[in-house]
Order: C-alpha cells, then structure tokens, then sequence
C-alpha cells in the first residue's frame, strides 16, 4: 500500500475516529496487475470522481485499496450476527475494507468499501480473496436494483487483479469497489451490545442516528425514534423485493442494514415461476430465507435489533421491552401499505379503486400464477398488453383458462392504466441463466455479454429492439437453479 497527497480524493475517517472499538486498522493486499473490468462512470460522477482518472493506473491503485489517499484510514468494521438462526458473536470484514467515507454531488456521505481485498483480522481462515464472477454478479445485479427503485449498496468498479484465486478450481481475482450510505448493520450493533459497554452502543446509535435518521435526534426518545426509523425502512425495503421477485438467499442480521439498502449479494437470484417456497441457496435446505419467507425473517431481525437497544429505551427492562413491542407493532401495517401500493401500480389501478376491490383481485391473482407457475416478471408486461386489448400474450401463460379469463374481467373493469403499467413492470431483470452466461464468458476473458446484460438491466422499463432474449424466462433445458455463498 502507499499513500500520497495527490490523489484528487477526498476520503474521511468518520467511522474510524467515531468508533475504534469496531474497526480494525488494515490494507489491502497488493495487486500484482489491476485492470479494469467495468466502471460506473455515472455514479463516479456522482461522487465527484474523475473516471479517466480511475481508468489511469493511480486510480485502479485507489479502486483496489493499494494507493490511499492521505488522511484516509482504511480499515475491517467488526459485526455480529445470526446466520440461519444461530448467533456468531464476532464476524466482521473478512476479505473487506473500508477505505473511508467520501461526500458526494449531494452533500451526502457515502462509504468506499472494498470486497475482495485480502485476508483481515476477521477472516477465520479464509483467503479474503474474490473471483470475477461473484464480483461481477454484485456488479449487475445491485445496479439493476438501484435502476429498479430499490435502496441498494451501489458498484463504483469491478477490477482483476492478476491473482489467481483458489476454489473448486483456480480462477481469476478480482475486487469490487461498493459504495454505500454505511455499512451500519444489525449485527454492528449485536457486537456492541455483546461488550457490555454501554458507552460504545450510545456512541453506535448516536453515530447511525446522525449518518441516517436525524430526525431521531429531535424526539422524545431518541433511540426508539431510531428504532422505529429502522422498522419503517426495512419494511419498505423487504415489500420493494417481494414485489419485483428478488430472492436475497442469505437474510442473516449482518446482511441488515440500519440505513434500508439492500447489502451482499451472494446467493442472491430473481424468482422467475411464481412460487412463494421459491429457495436458490445450495445451503438453505430448509427455505429458511424463500422468498415468501422475507418479510417475517425481516421481522424477526429487526427483533434482534431490539434487543440490543433496550439499555438505551429505558432503565426498566419491562418499560423497554414494551417500547420497542409497540414500535414494532407498525412494521407489518408499513410492509402491507407499500406492498399494496405497489400491486396497485403493478395493476394499474388508480388510488380512487377501494381497496375492497384491489385486495382480493391481488390474492386470487397470486394463487393463479402460483398454480400455472407463470414467470412472474413477464407476466405483469403481458398484463399491460391485456389493458390495452390484447389479452392473449397474458392469457397463454395460464392453464387455468376460466379462473383467469374471470380474474381479468373483474379487473378490467377497473379501467387498469396501460401507461403507468409499463412504467413500473420491468421488461428486464437479471435473469439467472443470463447472469450465469456472462459471468462464465466474463471469467473466460470475454466481456461483451456481461455488457449487454448491464445495459438492458440499467434501463429495465423500455422495451427496445434487438433484447429479446433479455425478457424471457431460462430455456427449459437450463434446469432447476442453484447459488452458492460467494458467488
């Protein structure tokens, strides 16, 4: 690692300065020869990065953690966590870094944070190290969810590194440049709570109270209103997937954050057959995180969350207990109302149909596509077609004919809005079997259909000539799915 005055970056240490009891001094290990797989020149700009810069050797130095800029102070966050259930009292950044936090365009603070970059103190003997797919897969799949609506992490650069990397079999390196509002998870918090100093958990919430819920800082009681801030955002967030089909696969309370953005995409996929038991996680036997399992998992996270605060709601445990019970009492009503708002824009109708009417058009909608296992993605564009009079496109998938044809007079008689349709039903979605074509070709040394995914994906709504076969479900023969931890 060296560090220089030049760099044209200007990185803070806040985490590092505010909270030294959770981060670890650290640097990333070197890379014997970076070059550049993809950019984000439009989040680079954002940032107020300069992208020749970052495309120049010094800025693929900075973009792998091996060239610091003065005053930066990278290091690896310690967290907690419970993963599948059982709790892991020291976890943290393996093979990541933070490099620091940037002020971006906005005069927003962002995190610049590393994955891929080398062995840390919290690596429990793992090499630290990436692969191009995983990193590429991060890449694509958390800017189709940013170009999607969805608060997610973002992908800055993916860069190899000329080091092989160990797995079932050698394959080439790489690190992943992510940017974030933080990386403030629940599992910070379970770490902090687990010291027993109540100092260092204050000094937590009132650090994640001012980097993401001011607001919190006004009210009567503080750290509730951080509580309750944390439950509206994750039950947004949560119903956001549902409605879109993003399976997470590994809903552990480290991969939680306190800001409401969508973190670690490892065995992550898009359900295409609607089926709520829908699981890809080679490790998830038991469908612990299946889709239809998001949002009571979230529940039972931002529990956990609780736990950890109640020395700060109250002296009395009881009192605390029933504070954070009462608060988290609204993260079902606010899960339902954004997830009905969204079926409701998914089905074009307008805020003037009751709700008595939307209800159970949305339920018995459901229980169709579950039993003719409709893609689900497609299906919702179909339907715009069918607002505008060409039901048979929609009509094909099913094979309950008459339960549909009945579904769809009901709701055509709502006067479903086509236009509004297209603009909130994606055309294109990552769609497993093109992710693993591209990151297969991509691993081989070929780019191109890595790119392509990424442009139809970045501009999911428009419908344009020559992608076809980026709006369809996998081919028959592409077989049942399957992701792994780390990829």
């Amino acid at each position: 690692m060296s560090v220089t005055p030049d760099v044209t970056v200007a990185l803070h240490n806040r985490f590092f300065r505010e909270l030294p009891e959770l981060a670890a001094r650290w640097q990333a290990e070197a890379a014997p020869d970076p070059r550049l797989l993809a950019l984000n020149e439009r989040l680079a700009a954002e940032l107020g990065l300069d992208a020749a810069w970052l495309r120049s050797p010094d800025g693929l130095r900075f973009l792998v953690g091996n060239l610091v800029p003065s005053g930066a102070a990278p290091v690896a966050q310690a967290y907690a966590g419970h993963q599948f259930g059982g709790y892991v009292p020291r976890l943290g950044d393996g093979r990541a870094l933070l490099l620091g936090e940037l002020v971006d365009d906005d005069g927003r603070m962002r995190d610049i944070h590393l994955k891929g970059s080398g062995p840390t103190p919290f690596a429990r003997a793992g090499d630290g190290l990436a692969a191009v797919g995983p990193m590429l897969r991060e890449y694509v799949v958390s800017e189709a969810m940013h170009a999607l609506g969805v608060p997610t992490t973002r992908s800055l650069a993916v860069v190899a590194t000329g080091r092989p990397v160990q797995r079932e079999t050698p394959l080439p390196g790489a690190v992943l440049t992510r940017v974030a509002s933080s990386h403030l998870r629940v599992g910070t918090f379970q770490y902090a709570a687990s010291t027993g100093d109540m100092d260092l958990l204050r000094r937590l919430a009132d650090h994640a109270i001012a980097r993401h819920h001011p607001r919190a800082s006004d009210a009567e009681r503080p750290y509730l209103a951080l509580f309750d801030a944390v439950v509206a955002v994750q039950a947004s967030l949560i119903a956001r997937w549902m409605l879109i089909g993003f399976v997470h696969g590994v809903m552990n309370t480290d991969n939680m954050t306190i800001s409401g953005e969508t973190i670690d995409y490892g065995p992550c996929a898009f359900m295409e057959a609607y089926d709520p038991d829908t699981v890809f996680s080679s490790i998830d036997s038991w469908g612990r995180y299946a889709y239809g399992n998001q949002p009571p998992v979230a529940g039972w996270n931002l529990a956990r969350f609780a736990e950890t605060l109640l020395p700060l709601l109250s002296d009395d445990v009881e009192e605390a207990v029933a504070l954070a019970e009462e608060s988290f009492g609204a993260f079902r009503p606010t899960y339902d109302a954004v997830w009905s708002s969204g079926m409701r824009a998914k089905l074009g109708l307008s805020a003037d149909v009751e709700a008595r009417a939307v209800t159970p058009l949305v339920d018995e909608l459901l229980v169709l596509l579950k039993k003719s296992r409709v893609d689900y993605t497609s299906f919702f564009r179909h339907l715009g077609q069918a607002a505008r009079g060409d039901s048979e496109p929609a009509r094909g998938l099913f094979v309950n004919l008459a339960g549909f044809d009945d579904w769809m007079s009901r709701w055509r008689a709502l006067s479903p809005d086509a236009e509004s349709m297209d603009r909130t039903n994606p055309v294109y979605i990552p769609r497993n079997h093109l992710v693993e074509e591209a990151l297969t070709a991509a691993t081989a040394g070929d780019l191109d259909p890595f790119e392509r995914l990424l442009d139809a994906v970045t501009s999911p709504y428009e419908r344009r000539p020559g992608l076809e076969r980026y709006a369809g479900p996998a081919p028959e023969d592409f077989g049942a799915y399957q992701t792994f931890c780390g990829t």
